[in-house]
């Protein structure tokens, strides 16, 4: 008898432990930044990535890499997404974003925060990422004017080894245009959490303001969870 209350007890005192690493992780990941990286193609967004990425450690995660990295690994999944590709069709967006739901997933433990560049592309793609994964905490929005993507752009197709059939102006344009579009309706839907950034400035201007808005919220995060204590 004496054994047994002694063994419900040590069982007792596991699953107190086991709640109380669960809590504990649930409260850290509630308090890491989840930041939406907004701009068209030639903005200079991948720059002020990489400097985010350095003075703060946080994970940059790029659909177009997360899809990339998954045909190359082989698996089921990554020859489906590749059989899409090949065929010139467009990889759907719960595709999209379960990818970036595992990769969030499997780096919360270890994550200081989280860039998610160039996503969403259109506003519903926002709505089912806040739905599905966690509420973004800010969207950085890298604005350029056409002329100056356009202009970035060729002068990169220009000394790209590669030469693609849809780098001229015209398509340029055209692909920007849809852009425009596109995140109008997300800068509108997503305004009061929007950081909008005049990115035809000097790079560590840009950074400049870019690292207040981060603190900002990083400031905002940590009084929550003082408050939660």
């Amino acid at each position: 008898m004496l054994f047994m209350c002694h063994q419900m007890a040590m069982k007792k005192e596991a699953m107190e432990k086991l709640k109380a690493e669960e809590l504990r992780r649930a409260r850290a990941a509630a308090e890491i930044p989840i930041i939406w990286i907004l701009g068209g193609p030639g903005c200079g967004k991948g720059t002020q990535c990489a400097k985010i990425v350095e003075k703060y450690g946080f994970t940059h995660l790029s659909s177009g890499d997360l899809l990339r990295n998954e045909v190359a690994s082989g698996s089921d999944k990554g020859r489906r997404l590749q059989e899409v590709m090949s065929s010139g069709g467009l990889v759907s967006n719960d595709e999209v974003l379960s990818l970036l739901n595992d990769a969030i997933t499997r780096s919360k433990g270890v994550s200081k925060g989280f860039l998610i560049d160039g996503y969403p592309r259109e506003k519903n793609q926002g709505v089912e990422f806040e739905i599905r994964v966690a509420p973004a905490d800010l969207a950085l929005y890298f604005e350029c004017s056409e002329d100056t993507m356009v202009q970035r752009i060729m002068a990169r197709a220009a000394a790209s080894a590669v030469k693609r059939e849809d780098d001229n102006e015209n398509t340029i344009r055209a692909r920007l245009q849809t852009f425009r579009q596109n995140t109008n309706a997300i800068l509108e839907l997503y305004d009061a959490k929007t950081l909008t950034i005049n990115a035809e400035r000097d790079v560590d201007d840009i950074f400049l303001e870019v690292v207040q808005a981060i603190d900002c919220v990083l400031k905002k995060k940590q009084q929550k969870a003082a408050a939660q204590c």
